[in-house]
């Protein structure tokens, strides 16, 4: 069953939240199933089980222990209905499941409201977000979800907006900017609700901001506590304790003209017990640390667990995975609470795998490090010192003497933002585990560029090579697995190898079931024991989203938000060894036999027809500078695209001559292609299109070499 999108249903919805017409099933609400029920059958039905937060709950192990969809029957498993999102750009969001609701965000920060049987559109909200503020973003127009307590739901907005509204009708209750405008902030992740509070943090570290996290008062959107990650300015004084400690740890300056960074843009957990608030914190502005802190020092919070006190925001303890991080290891990744016994010990731990590659297992009272083991391939450190509680380095991991080589993990990290699972009747974390690699080199002749990319990285000497053998034996280390990780031991227990990296967050289920999407667009159900294969089905789009399930009316379902994006998704087109992925924004929704089928997909050709090549290397190799400073984080390395967003090197003829006008003019502004004009002179953009129609013309004739070599030889 199909519930149209929004985008053909525009005036009316916005005006009376129409009845969505053309479903299979009747979408009134006298109909429903568990209306229609003899109230007997109702009172022996098993109670309905919601996915009321984030991760299911505080402690966000992401386990479900509905277990009628089981290892057993999971190939009877079919699609009950899906929904088309208006806008066909990076799905990110985990669905809430409440009072028979279900709630998810998509592109540009807009909000949905499904009956979580049916799939009747119910309301949306869009925030209008401006579609020039795109070029504040680092990773694409993604939002990570919701949060809802009572009749308040509450979300953040590209912008920097903390938004609630009702969740009967999507009306609006209040908003709040939570950021300086004037500062390239953002919010993609989902707040946390802790008691009368709404947590939020946000994003720009790459662009030059200085990080937080704050506390909102849920009844009327008033500021209740905000706590830095990192210091500001000496001269102006520090907001408390925690920032004059973390001062010292700064070597040189002035970091804050450009941030410091330190955003605390995704996991966030609760330990309600312990009324502790744990919050990843991410990387520093720049990246290079050289920049940033030239003297040294471990830049604190960055890279680190904090623990906070919910109630005022103050500082409790903190663990730093990675000490001065120079790589963008941000630990901003998923984090577990959870009680598992160690050495005859029950203890009370906290668990993540940040993008440095060690999976950390903290005492989260305390912040003690229990155990520290790699997950991923890693070559900037040996190990982790227990002593100290500090990563062993390798020879120039810092890229103080030239480049490094290939080095692992690259700043997509060996696990990012996708969530893990914990199943606690089998002891093991699911991990959606990276190996991608990047050449880390030194800037000499970085500039800060206000409300821009600001890494302090050169990125020249990590481009994709132009000879497919050398680009053959790279992408060969490029990888993405599942691996299921005993925390105890420190050790993988099996892994699953997927075509490459970039794969969705996990969902395990008391059905002995894994449940994770993929880059090659299939959901895939494995046996949680064993990692076994057991189900597949055809999303037509890279998922990158993780599953959740629910329970309502005694029937058992299983939903994602599918659509290819994200910041591997934009610029790794050359890292995909199967090529871009289209993106098909949808909620899925599954059930035991259901019988709703997808429309078939239909993939358009990638055309590569450039005008003729007139510029000179000079001016092609300075249009490849110019191009990675303001173009690769959204057009791809080297001009490959991921799928998302519109290949370079397949322009027309028209889109050439319309070149100047979008790139400094702004054309395209309403599809987030801001103009650049007050950055790139008109000779600036004539040689970013240089090397663009000269990527152009290399890949049409590696094409047209593979179909010779392809075409059946005559006679």
């Amino acid at each position: 069953m199909r519930v149209p999108s929004p985008s053909a249903i525009w005036p009316a919805l916005i005006a009376t939240l129409i009845l969505v017409s053309g479903c299979e099933k009747s979408a009134t609400p006298e109909s429903d199933t568990n209306a229609a029920m003899p109230a007997a059958v109702k009172a022996t039905q098993a109670p309905d089980v919601e996915w009321p937060k984030h991760g299911l709950t505080d402690a966000e192990q992401r386990f479900s222990p509905l277990a009628q969809i089981n290892a057993d029957n999971v190939d009877s498993l079919g699609l009950d209905w899906y929904f088309d999102y208006p806008n066909q750009r990076g799905k990110e969001a985990t669905p809430l499941v409440i009072d028979g609701v279900i709630y998810t965000t998509g592109s540009w920060s807009n909000v949905f409201a499904h009956d979580a049987r049916s799939g009747r559109l119910l309301w949306y909200y869009d925030p209008k977000v401006p579609r020039d503020y795109a070029v504040h973003l680092c990773c694409d127009v993604v939002n990570r979800g919701v949060a809802v307590t009572d009749d308040q739901l509450f979300f953040g907005t590209l912008d920097g907006r903390l938004v609630s509204l009702n969740t009967d009708d999507g009306s609006l209750r209040w908003e709040v900017q939570t950021t300086d405008r004037s500062r390239p902030y953002s919010i993609t992740g989902a707040p946390r609700i802790v008691k009368d509070k709404v947590i939020i943090g946000n994003g720009g570290s790459e662009l030059g901001v200085r990080g937080y996290v704050s506390a909102y008062s849920r009844a009327d959107g008033n500021l209740a506590w905000r706590f830095y990650t990192v210091p500001g300015n000496p001269d102006d004084g520090f907001e408390n304790e925690a920032m004059e400690v973390a001062a010292e740890t700064w070597g040189g300056g002035p970091w804050w003209e450009v941030g410091g960074g330190g955003t605390v843009w995704d996991s966030m957990a609760f330990d309600p017990e312990l009324n502790l608030l744990y919050v990843g914190v991410g990387n520093g502005a720049p990246w290079n640390r050289q920049i940033r802190s030239p003297d040294g020092g471990d830049n604190l919070y960055l890279s680190s667990i904090l623990a906070l006190n919910p109630d005022d925001g103050s500082y409790v303890w903190h663990y730093q995975t990675t000490p001065g991080d120079a790589w963008d290891y941000t630990a901003t990744q998923h984090m577990i609470l959870a009680d598992i016994e160690i050495n005859g010990e029950v203890r009370e731990v906290l668990m993540q795998a940040p993008k440095n590659g060690f999976f950390y297992v903290l005492d989260r009272r305390t912040g003690e490090l229990l155990s520290a083991e790699p997950y991923a391939t890693m070559t900037w450190a040996s190990y982790v010192d227990m002593e100290t509680g500090r990563p062993v380095e390798t020879e120039n991991a810092r890229y103080t003497d030239g480049p490094t080589g290939l080095h692992l993990p690259g700043p997509i990290g060996g696990h990012n933002w996708h969530p893990m699972s914990f199943h606690p009747e089998l002891g093991l974390v699911y991990i959606p585990r990276q190996d991608v690699g990047t050449v880390y080199a030194h800037d000499e002749n970085f500039e800060h560029k206000e409300g821009y990319w600001n890494t302090g990285i050169d990125l020249m000497p990590g481009r994709l090579p132009d000879d497919l053998t050398q680009q053959a034996a790279l992408l060969d280390t490029v990888r993405g697995l599942i691996v299921a990780w005993d925390p105890v031991t420190g050790k993988p227990r099996w892994e699953v190898e997927h075509t490459g990296p970039w794969n969705g967050g996990m969902l395990s289920t008391g059905g002995n079931l894994l449940f994770q999407g993929n880059a090659d667009g299939q959901l895939v159900a494995y046996r949680a024991d064993t990692g076994d294969q057991l189900w597949s089905f055809d999303a037509q789009t890279g998922i990158v989203a993780p599953p959740v399930t629910y329970r309502i009316d005694g029937e058992q379902y299983v939903a994602v938000v599918a659509g290819w994006g994200g910041s591997l998704a934009l610029v790794g087109g050359g890292a995909l060894k199967a090529g871009p992925k289209a993106n098909r924004s949808r909620l899925l929704v599954f059930k035991l036999g259901g019988e709703a089928t997808l429309p078939p997909a239909v993939d358009k050709p990638l055309v590569i027809d450039p005008p003729p090549m007139t510029a000179t290397a000079e001016q092609v190799y300075e249009g490849q500078r110019l191009y990675r400073d303001y173009c690769q984080f959204c057009h791809g390395d080297n001009a490959i695209g991921g799928g998302p967003i519109p290949d370079l090197r397949a322009l027309t003829k028209e889109k050439h001559e319309q070149f100047l006008a979008i790139v400094l003019g702004g054309l395209h502004w309403e599809k987030g292609m801001v103009g650049f004009g007050g950055q790139l002179s008109q000779e600036d953009a004539e040689n970013i299109r240089a090397f663009v129609i000269e990527r152009a013309h290399f890949w049409r004739g590696v094409m047209e070499a593979a179909a010779a070599q392809a075409a059946p030889v005559e006679g």
